[in-house]
């Protein structure tokens, strides 16, 4: 039997190599030659550094990467839909395929004991090969890029489903607090969509340098004790119309809801962390409505690719370093210091 290398992540901010067998896709399933697979923050988050999750984060010591992209090489049999040769992005999650969730497309919201997700439970993407079930694979369309798709899988998909949330268009002004991988793709996408001007924050100057030079938002502001009063400015007091918090920092989704203005929406799709704030003052008295957003649905992701090429979008432009397979090591280094834009492995 044919065997590839692949990388898994036994915590203590360690990436190990395996060398393990090819799969032979089932019934449904398909065998897919990876072209790119990119870092997440939740991978850095809740398994490089330490196994942190239970439930829908618990991982099981499988391949990691959960934002693949690739080639279509085998069809298992029963399959109804692609072919040898296709160009697929791959949603990260294999659900149960009959409950509510999933029937709506919402696969990261199934519940069932059945639910695995590619680098978390079942093999993702950090490895020569993996293989997926035919029914969340979605076709690349061209002119979009393996690493493009790589980056829609999860970061842009999650990004583009907080800004659905939000009904945004181009009456909005937009705040996007944390300027990382997410929250590039919020800015990105936020332009496409009409939205502006768009307001960033970020701890990070290589962030916010970042964004600005890049022309994804038209103002870069430090996060801390200024960047309220500074927002304010920049809105003649009022605040944005529309903001979204891609961090998971506490203090920055408190900023998120103290910028937005009256009668305003706030998304919030930062992972991890908690948050106290002062319910009336913030929520209640300003009419805001406040969304919580986990990734996205297989139909809008889908609805994204098509997006991507009427705008002329690359989500790669945020791409900041690329690594060979065995290169990981040094990927999840450059992840975690969380410092530039997104982190890509790619094949060659």
């Amino acid at each position: 039997m044919a065997t590839m290398s692949g990388v898994v992540l036994p915590g203590n901010s360690t990436v190990e190599y395996v060398t393990v067998d090819v799969p032979a896709p089932g019934p449904g399933q398909v065998l897919v030659q990876m072209k790119a697979s990119s870092i997440c923050g939740s991978d850095i988050r809740a398994i490089y550094r330490e196994h942190l999750g239970t439930g829908a984060e618990a991982y099981q010591g499988v391949i990691a990467g959960h934002e693949p992209c690739g080639q279509v090489v085998a069809v298992g049999p029963a399959t109804k839909r692609l072919a040898v040769g296709d160009r697929v992005v791959i949603y990260h999650i294999a659900g149960c395929g009959v409950c509510l969730e999933c029937r709506h497309g919402y696969m990261i919201g199934c519940s069932s004991p059945h639910r695995a997700a590619h680098g978390w439970q079942r093999d993702g993407g950090h490895a020569e090969y993996l293989l997926a079930e035919e029914a969340t694979c979605i076709l690349l369309p061209e002119p979009l890029t393996y690493v493009d798709g790589a980056l829609v899988s999860c970061g842009f998909g999650t990004a583009y489903e907080g800004l659905l949330r939000l009904r945004l268009s181009g009456q909005d002004r937009l705040l996007i607090t944390g300027l990382g991988p997410v929250g590039l793709a919020a800015a990105m996408l936020g332009r496409a969509m009409g939205a502006g001007p768009i307001i960033g924050t970020d701890l990070s100057p290589e962030r916010l340098h970042t964004a600005l030079d890049d022309g994804l938002v038209d103002h870069a502001v430090v996060a801390g004790d200024e960047a309220q009063a500074t927002i304010a400015r920049l809105t003649d007091g009022r605040g944005c119309e529309a903001s979204i918090d891609c961090s998971g920092s506490g203090a920055a989704r408190v900023l998120a809801l103290a910028s937005t203005r009256t009668w305003g929406r706030c998304a919030f799709v930062g992972e991890g962390g908690q948050v106290s704030f002062a319910v009336s003052d913030l929520l209640i008295h300003k009419q805001i409505t406040l969304y919580g957003s986990w990734v996205t649905s297989l139909r809008h992701m889908e609805d994204l690719l098509e997006h991507l090429v009427r705008w002329n979008l690359h989500p790669e432009t945020v791409v900041t370093h690329r690594f060979a397979l065995d290169q990981a090591d040094e990927a999840y280094r450059v992840a975690d210091q969380g410092l530039g834009g997104k982190v890509c492995i790619v094949f060659e």
